[in-house]
């Protein structure tokens, strides 16, 4: 019996030291086997290769939009505004009355003049009566040659009065008209900044008559670029966000320079059939000087540290793998939702658009399309 014991322990410890040794070779010929398999998986990760695309060599500036129809209306004579016949906004016509300004002065000057013409209109009819007569008694030899021409003088100056007169009465029923303000075209009243009651002289504005859809621009380009300029270069008006709310080309290039701002004027009409612009407006306007080649990225793939604008792009490395290099590049203008890249992409790159915030340099990557 203490045989059969004894082998059955010799077989037991047998079992165990063949364990042990077993794990420690599973051990030690496992470990390297670990450290060969390691590194960070390939990232999936979308990519959109780069193409040159034609990009405008453009400036925004700010400029003022004027109607090429507004009408200012000021008085021709001085008064006090007794009514105003119109609201700001209203459509009037041609001739139609505006406002009147106070006409009882000058209706007394017209019924001044108009007798005092009365007086030398009978002066007239009297001294013609009167070289009529003695042109009668000058055929009968009654009167000398002499008597008759003085009365043919004094009938010629009655006549030179009469006719002065006349045109005084005229010009006074003419300035007298003035004191009804009418609208010289059709249109759209703007605002009026006057009262009934207020005195008004002819600098005085009363309101302005628009003729919407007929707009232009006033850019005013500083002097550096002044080479640039010629007629019919494309202009577009854009709101903040760079939408474009009107095309248009340069109509008009000033010759002169302003003394005070050190500008140059140009001009350029906008269709403004949608009434999305209005006058006095300030607005951007960009001009296009020029086109040029040059990749354009996403701008969502774009990261910017300390100033630097970088972009990542997945590029073959050992074995046919991709790897992520980050790239420092030289930014342009904004053209929609992409970037310009001046310099450190080509066309051609491949470069990643998702996930970009997970990426460091150098790191494996499965491109995808």
């Amino acid at each position: 019996m203490m045989k059969n014991f004894a082998n059955h322990a010799g077989k037991g410890l047998l079992a165990v030291g063949l364990a042990a040794s077993a794990i420690t070779i599973g051990c030690s010929s496992g470990t390297p086997k670990t450290t060969q398999a390691g590194g960070p998986p390939a990232m999936p990760v979308k990519v959109l290769e780069a193409k040159a695309v034609p990009v405008s060599d453009a400036t925004d500036y700010v400029a003022t939009v004027k109607s090429r129809d507004s009408a200012v209306i000021m008085p021709q004579v001085e008064g006090q505004i007794t009514d105003i016949k119109v609201h700001s906004g209203d459509h009037v016509a041609a001739g139609t009355v505006l406002m009147e300004i106070d006409p009882l002065r000058q209706q007394a000057s017209v019924k001044s003049q108009e007798s005092a013409r009365a007086a030398l209109e009978a002066n007239a009819v009297f001294t013609k009566q009167q070289y009529d007569r003695y042109k009668e008694l000058f055929a009968s030899g009654v009167v000398s040659k002499q008597d008759l021409d003085q009365y043919k003088a004094s009938m010629d100056a009655a006549q030179t009065q009469l006719d002065a007169a006349g045109a005084q009465v005229s010009e006074q029923q003419v300035q007298l008209h003035y004191y009804k303000v009418l609208a010289l075209r059709s249109g759209i009243v703007g605002d009026i900044p006057v009262h009934v009651g207020d005195r008004v002289t002819t600098s005085t504005q009363l309101t302005t008559i628009d003729q919407p859809g007929s707009l232009e621009a006033y850019v005013y380009v500083p002097i550096e670029h002044s080479g640039q300029l010629r007629m019919n270069l494309p202009v577009q008006i854009v709101d903040g966000e760079g939408k474009v709310l009107a095309d248009s080309r340069i109509s008009f290039i000033s010759p002169q320079v302003d003394n005070t701002t050190q500008t140059v004027l140009v001009k350029a009409r906008i269709a403004n059939g949608n009434d999305a612009l209005r006058q006095s407006q300030f607005v951007r306007a960009r001009v296009v000087f020029g086109t040029h080649q040059n990749p354009e990225v996403p701008i969502l793939a774009v990261s910017r540290l300390a100033g630097q604008y970088f972009a990542f792009v997945a590029e073959p490395g050992n074995g046919g793998a991709f790897v992520a290099r980050q790239k420092p590049l030289k930014i342009g203008q904004t053209v929609g939702n992409d970037y310009e890249v001046q310099d450190g992409i080509k066309p051609g790159d491949k470069v990643i658009i998702s996930g970009t915030q997970f990426l460091m340099d150098g790191a494996p990557v499965i491109p995808q399309s």
